[in-house]
C-alpha cells in the first residue's frame, strides 16, 4: 500500500517509484465524448458508473451522462463539499467507456481516472486545508440498531440501478430515496441494502449540507430504512439544513432525530480541517478519442 503526506503544499509519496507508477496507470482504451441532448420523454440513466473491479464486468466501465464533478469525486475519493470547481462541472455531461487492465484494483482505477482527467480535459488542481463545521456520526447510548446485511458478498453486484423485489424492497445492494411532498415539506423514505457506513454519511451530508464524519467504529455492510421529515425547499449541498425538531403539526421526526430513533446513531456537532481540491484549469471539450 502506498501512503502520502503533505508538506508545504507539496504531496510527497512513500513507496517504490510511486510517481512514475501512478503516471503509468491508464485505461487500455478510453472513449470520452459529450453526452447527446436529452429528448422529450426520453428515459436516461443518471446513476453511478457500471462495471469495473468488484462487479460482474471488471474489464469495462460504462458511465452515461456523467458530470465532471462526479468523475472528479470518484478519481480522488472525496466528497462534493471538498471540491471547488467551475459551475459547469455540475452541468456539462459526458459519456465514458473505458477498458480496465486485467487485475486492476479499485484504488488503481481511481488513479486511472485522475490521469484521464488530466489527459483528456487538461485538468490541473491543487489541495488546501479548510476548516468545516461538521457532524460526527457516533453510536448512541442505547447502541446501534443497524442490521448486518443478508446480502451474500460473494455474489457479483448487478449492473445498473438497484433491483426491487415484488414487495418494493431492495433485492440487490444500493439505496433508494423516495420523497413524498406535503403542504409545507416532505417525508423522505430511505431504503438501503448492503451499504457501508460511508454511504450513510454521504446521504446524511447531502441532506444536512455539511460534512458528516464516521466516528462509529462500525465495519461491514448494513440493511436499514430511515423515515424523516424535511421542510421544503430542500437546501442544496453546502447550505445548512434544519437543526431543530419538527413542529407539532409535522408528520414525523427531522433527520437528526430519525437517525437516533431509528438507527441508534447520533449526530454530534464539531469542527474539523479537511483537504479541499481546488480546480485551477479544465477544458469543457475533451480531446478526441
Amino acid at each position: 500500500m502506498t501512503r502520502t503526506r503533505m508538506r508545504r503544499g507539496v504531496w510527497l509519496a512513500c513507496g517504490l517509484a510511486w510517481g512514475q507508477a501512478s503516471q503509468n496507470l491508464t485505461f487500455e482504451v478510453a472513449s470520452v465524448k459529450p453526452s447527446p441532448p436529452i429528448m422529450a420523454n426520453q428515459r436516461v440513466y443518471f446513476g453511478p458508473p457500471r462495471g469495473g473491479p468488484g462487479t460482474s464486468d471488471p474489464s469495462q466501465i460504462t458511465w452515461s451522462y456523467a458530470t465532471l464533478k462526479s468523475v472528479l469525486l470518484t478519481a480522488y475519493d472525496v466528497k462534493a463539499y471538498q471540491v471547488t470547481a467551475p459551475a459547469w462541472f455540475d452541468t456539462e455531461r459526458y459519456d465514458l467507456v473505458v477498458k480496465v487492465p486485467a487485475g486492476a484494483t479499485k484504488e488503481q482505477v481511481g488513479v486511472m481516472w485522475q490521469n484521464l482527467l488530466a489527459e483528456r480535459f487538461g485538468l490541473t488542481l491543487h489541495r488546501e486545508p479548510k476548516e468545516f463545521q461538521v457532524e460526527e456520526l457516533v453510536v448512541a447510548k442505547g447502541g446501534s440498531k443497524l442490521q448486518e446485511t443478508t446480502w451474500n458478498p460473494v455474489t457479483p453486484l448487478p449492473e445498473g440501478p438497484p433491483q426491487r423485489d415484488k414487495s418494493g424492497g431492495l433485492a440487490s445492494p444500493g439505496e433508494i430515496d423516495t420523497i413524498m411532498p406535503r403542504d409545507n415539506g416532505a417525508m423522505v423514505h430511505v431504503v438501503a441494502r448492503a451499504q457501508p457506513i460511508s454511504k450513510l454519511t454521504v446521504t446524511l451530508s447531502n441532506q444536512l449540507g455539511r460534512p458528516v464524519l464516521d466516528k462509529t467504529g462500525l465495519t461491514g455492510t448494513f440493511d436499514y430504512t430511515l423515515d424523516y421529515w424535511f421542510p421544503l425547499p430542500v437546501p442544496p449541498l453546502g447550505q445548512p439544513g434544519p437543526d431543530t425538531a419538527p413542529n407539532a403539526g409535522e408528520p414525523g421526526p427531522d433527520l437528526v432525530a430519525a437517525v437516533q430513533q431509528q438507527l441508534g446513531l447520533q449526530l454530534v456537532k464539531s469542527r474539523a480541517k479537511l483537504d479541499v481540491l481546488i480546480v485551477d484549469k479544465a477544458e469543457k471539450v475533451p480531446t478526441s478519442n
